[in-house]
């Protein structure tokens, strides 16, 4: 894989750049057991501008991830062909937006969240497809469901009725062993909330550029990559 530097990349290196990723990932699932065709790369074009994200487009990428509201409806307006995901702290008043805008939210970071989205995709008549955000390492400046209110027995009534797909985390910076420490706990809370809820819940939203190989090796299925392939932001 070519270096990552400040120019914008062409639709090129854009496509090398992400196939390599995406096969090095798929080699590290399988070699720890995972089925490496479920693991899809999110290309999060965060602060990219509309340009770019045509050349990702172009380059093979169907799924793209943005942090802000605002920022994302121009970008959707322009590629309304592709999957857009939602990755952000997703704030209450800006949730109808989200609902409008994205195939996928990410960041459903409490209850209270998750029944203002449902309402709202009914309202709207959207069926986006949500994942519960949890704060496994428990810290305190970071969003996110508790792991005990995650297997509380109100929150598994609601994953019961609601169209959860999975689970979704941010771990903390540092060494490789302490993010693979959490994707490690929160695929053992999917399992147990699985269980508890008598459902599927597919999806594993977690790993990024900087520790997508543990993500991979925890059973990732959805990891959010961005300068690994479109180089740092602006």
């Amino acid at each position: 894989m070519d270096i990552v530097g400040a120019e914008p990349p062409t639709v090129d290196q854009i496509r090398e750049r992400h196939d390599s990723l995406l096969a090095r990932l798929r080699a590290t699932a399988e070699a720890n057991s995972h089925d490496p065709r479920r693991l899809r790369i999110v290309g999060v074009t965060k602060a990219h501008p509309i340009a770019l994200v045509e050349a990702a487009r172009d380059a093979g990428l169907a799924r793209f991830g943005e942090n802000r509201v605002q920022e994302a409806e121009p970008k959707i307006e322009a590629l309304p062909d592709v999957e857009w995901h939602f990755i952000g702290r997703l704030q209450s008043n800006k949730a109808r937006r989200a609902v409008r805008a994205f195939a996928v939210i990410h960041s459903v970071d409490s209850l209270e969240l998750l029944r203002r989205v449902r309402e709202l995709a009914a309202e709207e008549g959207r069926e986006p497809a949500l994942l519960l955000q949890v704060n496994v390492s428990e810290e305190v400046a970071k969003a996110g469901m508790t792991p005990e209110s995650l297997l509380a027995p109100e929150t598994v009534t609601e994953v019961r009725a609601a169209d959860i797909v999975g689970l979704m985390t941010i771990a903390p910076i540092g060494a490789s062993d302490v993010s693979r420490a959490s994707f490690v706990r929160l695929r053992e809370l999917r399992d147990r909330l699985e269980q508890a809820a008598g459902i599927g819940l597919p999806e594993l939203s977690m790993g990024m550029s900087a520790d997508a190989e543990a993500a991979a090796a925890e059973g990732a299925t959805l990891v959010r990559i961005g300068t690994a392939i479109f180089g740092p932001r602006a």
